[in-house]
């Protein structure tokens, strides 16, 4: 059966020329036959065994990534009861909402959302659009010094922020642009303003205005390309912007476009998908930061979502006669942790073609 077929094509002379004729044997053989014949053939045999080997891979790799968040999810539909009863592993015997309702009206989570979706928001457009034009400008316009401050980008994503976070508080505790009150009162021989006397000593001070627990010192860190994750967003705009021919650029120079309608009109519509990756990006890590938060807003007044993470007061006193409550308090925090994913998930599932795409044509993959 093999010798057939392997002399399915049979060399013949025509006109003193060797020309090749296929042959069917297989037509002649029974459906038995044909099929014993691929299946036994080594090229069948090592597809099945790589199929088989990717599918069991897969699926390891799924449980291993999948299963914690199967248990955070279960746990958080877990009644105290369920906690108790040590029958229960995975799927609760009482289901309830309580810890939803609960953390949803004890926690502020309506409040939190709106803080946080006001913030993270403003900050995202703003890093986007200044990412862009930094990018851009480090890409397509060769001036002196240009490696010097793609290489101040660099550093901003290596520097650690904690070791800024003291001089940035007292920047904005203290905010004076450029030292404009400083220049007014000491031109025009105003008395500076007397804040307090330390032993015996008077200490004057110049006016200044406190931006903290307010929305301002993100917005101008943002504004500056200076914010969290900046340097990053910029390095991707930078090898997006270099991918795209220059012949674009050229051909808008020579309709007489100047060099910001060609920006605004010509290369920003081509760059939507790297935009709203770094807007993702940027939205997502404000969402859920509470290193910046924590020292720019000082007031319990601003909720937001990292602060909603939390035991609710009711769920506290009915845990009280709990002998070991641990295990519940981490499912509630667990909860509130799945609350602040919840409309990041959202958000994705709707924007997951454009991040692809930005990725991929970010030029810091493959």
């Amino acid at each position: 059966m093999n010798n057939m077929q392997a002399d399915k094509n049979i060399k013949v002379k025509r006109g003193g020329k060797d020309v090749k004729i296929s042959v069917d044997f297989e037509g002649k053989m029974s459906f038995g036959e044909r099929l014993k014949l691929r299946i036994m053939s080594s090229f069948f045999l090592t597809k099945v065994v790589w199929t088989i080997f990717r599918l069991v891979l897969l699926l390891g790799i799924s449980y291993v990534i999948l299963l914690p968040f199967i248990t955070k999810i279960a746990g958080s539909f877990m009644s105290i009861d369920d906690f108790l009863d040590v029958t229960v592993n995975l799927i609760p015997k009482y289901p309830t909402f309580d810890t939803y309702k609960y953390i949803f009206v004890e926690n502020k989570y309506l409040e939190a959302l709106t803080n946080t979706a006001i913030l993270s928001g403003l900050c995202a457009v703003v890093q986007m659009m200044t990412c862009a034009v930094i990018g851009y400008g480090l890409s397509k316009f060769k001036f002196r010094g240009n490696k010097i401050v793609f290489i101040c980008v660099i550093l901003t994503m290596i520097i650690p922020h904690q070791t800024l976070q003291t001089s940035m508080f007292m920047k904005f505790r203290y905010f004076d642009i450029y030292g404009i009150y400083e220049f007014i009162y000491e031109t025009f021989g105003l008395e500076a303003l007397y804040v307090k006397n330390v032993a015996a000593t008077k200490i004057w001070q110049y006016p200044y205005f406190n931006l903290i627990n307010t929305y301002w010192p993100l917005a101008i860190l943002s504004i500056g390309g200076l914010a969290f994750k900046n340097g990053l967003y910029i390095f991707m705009m930078r090898q997006f912007y270099k991918g795209v021919p220059d012949e674009l650029e050229e051909a808008a120079y020579v309709d007489g476009s100047g060099v910001l309608r060609t920006f605004v009109q010509i290369i920003l519509p081509l760059s939507v998908p790297m935009m709203i990756t770094i807007f993702l990006f940027a939205f997502s890590w404000q969402w859920t930061d509470s290193f910046y938060t924590n020292f720019f807003f000082t007031q319990e007044g601003m909720y937001l979502m990292p602060d909603i993470v939390k035991i609710p007061q009711t769920l506290n006193k009915a845990a009280a006669t709990m002998v070991n409550s641990g295990e519940y308090f981490s499912a509630i925090n667990n909860t509130c942790g799945l609350m602040i994913l919840l409309p990041l998930l959202i958000m994705y599932c709707f924007c997951q073609k454009y991040l692809v795409q930005g990725i991929e044509r970010s030029g810091i993959v493959g």
